[in-house]
């Protein structure tokens, strides 16, 4: 045979283009839901570990708080970033004791044993 009379090569059977699966609607609807309820997750963990540390906020704090900064890279709040936010406020902390009370006589007056006037000692 020669080469004019050859077999032309079958054609090379090209693999199906590959279709992008649909995504599943229930699994975007999933991720809108956790996105949105993922900053007031954050401010339920920070009123959680300020509790937790005994660190009491202001009234108000977390109403001006940027959630998202809270938020990690999974969606879930993040205990680095709240332990660093709650960082000042531990360190606020007022003593436990009183601090204005000297150290001077601690204990009551008592008589045990009296003492003389300089007037009756001069007599």
């Amino acid at each position: 045979m020669s080469e004019s009379e050859q077999i032309p090569d079958a054609p090379v059977a090209m693999p199906a283009e590959v279709v992008p699966a649909a995504p599943d609607p229930v699994e975007a609807i999933r991720a809108q839901v956790a996105q949105e309820y993922a900053g007031k997750l954050a401010h339920a963990e920070l009123r959680f570990q300020a509790a937790r540390n005994g660190v009491e906020l202001p009234a108000g704090f977390t109403d001006f708080l940027d959630a998202s900064k809270l938020v990690g890279d999974d969606g879930q709040p993040s205990a680095e970033a709240i332990g660093n936010l709650l960082e000042p406020f531990k360190a606020a902390k007022p003593p436990q004791y009183l601090q204005g009370i000297g150290l001077g006589r601690q204990g009551g007056y008592t008589d045990s044993h009296p003492t003389v006037s300089l007037d009756a000692r001069n007599r």
